[in-house]
C-alpha cells in the first residue's frame, strides 16, 4: 500500500493558491482513476483506489500547511506504513513553473508542510516537487505562494496535474525516473518547454 499526500491549505479562500498545487494534483489523480469519494479521517480527507494494481490512499490534510505532519503520521500509523511508503506532492519555489523533480529525503528548503511532516515521520519519504517558480526576491515569497495562480498560469497548471495523474501508476510502483521523464515530455508536447531545453531529462 502507498500513501499519496497532497499539500495545501483547506477552504475555498486558499483553493487556487500556488501553495495548493499538491491538493490539485491528488484531486486529479482521484478523478482520473475513479477513486472512492473523499471522506474525513486522520485530520484530513482521504480517497482510496488502485494504481497499476497497487492500493493507494490519497490524503489531503485539513490541518493547515504547517501542521500537515499530524495528519500524515495518523494515517501512516493506522495503515502501518513506513516513510518509504509515503509520497508527498508539494509546491516548489526553486523549480521553474511546470517543472517536476522527485527526491527522497534531503532538505526541506523552508517548506512548512515538509518541516511538519519530517518532524512527525522522519525525512525518508518521497517528494514530488511541482515547480511554481520564484518571485525573484525573498521578501515576496510569502505573498507569492499564498496568492492564486494567474489566469495565464491555468493552462500549464491543468496540463501538469493531468500529466501527474496520467502517470501516477509509475509512482505507485517505484518507477520515479520514468514518471519524471513522462511528465516532462507531456508538458513539452503541449508547448510549455522548448525542445532544446533541459538536456538533463533523458528517457528512462
Amino acid at each position: 500500500m502507498r500513501l499519496f499526500v497532497g499539500l495545501g491549505n483547506p477552504g475555498s479562500k486558499y483553493a487556487n493558491n500556488r501553495h495548493n498545487i499538491g491538493f490539485m494534483a491528488v484531486d486529479e489523480i482521484a478523478r482520473r482513476h475513479g477513486f472512492a469519494p473523499w471522506r474525513r479521517r486522520f485530520q484530513g480527507e482521504t480517497s482510496e483506489g488502485t494504481l497499476d494494481r497497487e492500493k493507494v490512499v490519497l490524503l489531503r490534510p485539513t490541518t493547515y500547511m504547517n501542521e500537515s505532519g499530524r495528519a500524515v503520521q495518523e494515517a501512516a500509523n493506522f495503515f502501518k506504513l513506513s516513510a518509504g511508503d509515503i509520497t508527498v506532492f508539494q509546491d516548489e519555489l526553486e523549480l521553474p513553473a511546470a517543472k517536476v523533480r522527485i527526491k527522497i529525503g534531503g532538505g526541506i528548503a523552508g517548506h512548512n508542510g515538509l518541516r511538519s511532516i519530517s518532524s512527525h515521520i522522519g525525512n525518508d519519504y518521497r517528494r514530488v516537487r511541482l515547480g511554481i517558480g520564484h518571485p525573484g526576491v525573498k521578501e515576496l515569497v510569502h505573498s507569492h505562494v499564498l496568492s492564486d495562480f494567474a489566469k495565464s498560469d491555468r493552462p500549464w497548471v491543468e496540463a501538469l496535474c493531468e500529466a501527474v495523474a496520467e502517470n501516477a501508476g509509475l509512482l505507485a510502483t517505484g518507477k520515479d525516473s520514468t514518471f519524471q521523464n513522462k511528465v516532462h515530455l507531456a508538458l513539452q508536447a503541449k508547448g510549455f518547454f522548448d525542445k532544446e531545453e533541459d538536456g538533463g531529462d533523458k528517457p528512462a
